[in-house]
């Protein structure tokens, strides 16, 4: 049986094993798929597990289905290959050389677990997590295009570096109100100006479900109604905008937020045609009672981030996983429903219960996935897992995001050095500084839908790179190498510094011997530098 029908058959298989009634499933009438319902029958707390007894039920759950459907694991990625993948997906960039050269040469067995504890209080942490989710969760759209988004990614920074639970980090986003300068957090509905597209965001981002599809007619493929999709918007629909953003970019003012009484404060949104005037109503669920004359969206708040909720422990689950694997075990993650099954349900399951039971503590949870062995495979294939890309046999390839790209190079280059996007004007208040780093991540900024396994940059980003002056910078040189030691030394810390990694004795050998062909020693060495500038290797999270 091939591996997406046997994780169909085990999804229809757990659907049969908890279904109530005494009908034969070949007597069942068929139906479309359907999304999770709230009133399902609550389940004993899970016992609290540690993150390392967590990452050993990781293991065994990845490696029992490999050992069924008969793939083979890649081994264990070596120091530098788990360093650099480690400090991409946790602070956003490469290491710095003098980092590699110590966890190259420590001997001490528990040194991975070490640094991802250390990555996990790193400031960069935060800052990298906030820029992942604003991403996200600020569409790039005419009507807010002079949305800055500088305010909400330090409020998000701010709540992951403190590690504040998940659950009340989103319970007071979905709260927020002022003005912009005062609270970061309302640049979220001011991004998503409207109820459509509020909902829009709220249900893919926190409950992994494309409610979008049933906004004009019932979902065509899975079994959500039009009213609930209103239903869910019914909530949001007393939020205000003190003004339109672009006009307060025009005259420096700050945007508010604002939700009173039957009918919020400020500029109304308008409603799409296929609004429809129905109770709010939580998705899968009942009806609450709200006493108009307050907020709604606390209610939701509460709901939507209640350990009960169907939905949100899943969901940031998911989220998580894809965000250190580039693949959800629910994949796509925001269309996450009965249809779609989950490639590995019992472990899914597993982790959301154990980020609930651990007060939904996010480092918790990536610390556990992060020493897990699942995590720590090379990229390599190695056997039959070549075209594997759901049992997680080795690492995923991912491309490096804008942000990453440009950290990194100016990690290498020197901060300031990178200039590699053309020039462009930018109105006072637009997203973003306008600075060289906003530049660069403009021009080599991909759909955020895209498959980070793919790589979706063209010619000119390639182009972009290969004939920038920073990326052969005879003065990047001397910093980086110095003066006065053996061509060996000063390519064994290019490579250090470029790959996160030591030459092999084939790369030493086939570079000096270049360098030594060149007219000035400098000259050569800024060659290999613009040659591992420009690789596959350092382009990529591996």
């Amino acid at each position: 049986m091939a591996a997406s029908a046997r994780t169909a058959a085990h999804g229809l298989l757990a659907l049969l094993l908890v279904s109530v009634g005494s009908a034969a499933a070949d007597d069942a009438p068929a139906k479309k798929p359907g999304v999770a319902k709230s009133k399902a029958v609550k389940s004993a707390p899970a016992a609290r597990m540690d993150a390392a007894a967590l990452a050993r039920l990781i293991d065994q759950q990845v490696n029992s289905r490999l050992e069924a459907e008969g793939v083979q694991a890649s081994p264990r990625a070596d120091d530098g290959e788990f360093l650099r993948r480690a400090y991409l997906d946790l602070v956003g960039v490469i290491p710095p050389p003098e980092k590699v050269t110590e966890f190259l040469d420590a001997t001490n067995p528990d040194k991975r677990a070490r640094l991802i504890d250390e990555l996990l209080t790193n400031p960069r942490f935060g800052s990298h997590m906030a820029e992942t989710w604003s991403n996200l969760m600020l569409p790039v759209e005419s009507n807010n295009r002079r949305v800055q988004s500088g305010p909400f990614r330090t409020w998000l920074a701010a709540g992951f570096n403190k590690n504040t639970p998940l659950n009340k980090l989103v319970h007071d986003l979905l709260t927020a109100s002022g003005p912009q300068n005062q609270n970061g957090a309302v640049t979220y509905f001011i991004a998503n100006p409207t109820v459509d597209k509020i909902t829009d965001n709220v249900t893919k981002m926190f409950l992994g479900v494309r409610l979008q599809c049933a906004q004009c007619h019932n979902h065509p493929f899975v079994e959500i109604k039009q009213d609930e999709y209103w239903g869910m918007a019914g909530f949001f629909r007393k939020v205000r905008l003190s003004q339109n953003p672009n006009k307060a970019a025009k005259t420096g003012t700050s945007v508010g937020i604002s939700e009173v009484g039957n009918v919020g404060k400020g500029r109304k949104a308008p409603l799409p045609e296929s609004a429809k005037n129905v109770p709010a109503r939580f998705l899968g669920g009942e009806q609450p009672k709200m006493n108009p004359a307050e907020p709604f969206r606390p209610v939701v708040a509460k709901w939507l981030t209640s350990a009960d909720n169907p939905y949100f422990a899943r969901a940031m689950t998911n989220r998580v996983w894809y965000q250190l694997f580039g693949r959800g075990i629910c994949n796509p993650v925001d269309d996450m429903h009965d249809g779609n099954p989950p490639s590995h349900p019992e472990l899914l399951t597993a982790l959301s219960e154990q980020l609930k039971a651990n007060d939904f503590d996010l480092r918790y949870l990536i610390r556990a996935i992060c020493n897990s062995q699942a995590y720590q495979r090379t990229s390599k294939p190695a056997g039959n897992n070549k075209d594997d890309k759901e049992l997680f046999s080795h690492a995923a390839v991912r491309v490096l995001t804008p942000e990453q790209l440009y950290d990194s190079l100016t990690s290498i280059v020197g901060q300031g050095r990178v200039a590699l996007a053309p020039k462009r004007k930018q109105a006072a208040g637009q997203r973003g500084a306008g600075g060289p780093r906003d530049a660069f991540i403009a021009f080599f900024r991909v759909d955020e839908s895209s498959d980070p396994t793919e790589y979706q940059a063209g010619i000119p980003q390639a182009l972009r790179l290969m004939n920038s002056p920073q990326t052969s910078s005879a003065a990047v040189i001397e910093r980086l190498a110095g003066k006065g030691i053996e061509p060996r030394q000063v390519i064994e810390q290019l490579v250090i510094t470029v790959l996160s990694r030591r030459p092999t004795d084939q790369e030493i050998q086939r570079f000096t011997q270049y360098v030594a062909m060149q007219d000035s020693p400098r000259a050569g060495y800024a060659d290999v530098l613009w040659a591992l500038l420009n690789s596959s290797e350092f382009a990529l999270n591996h």
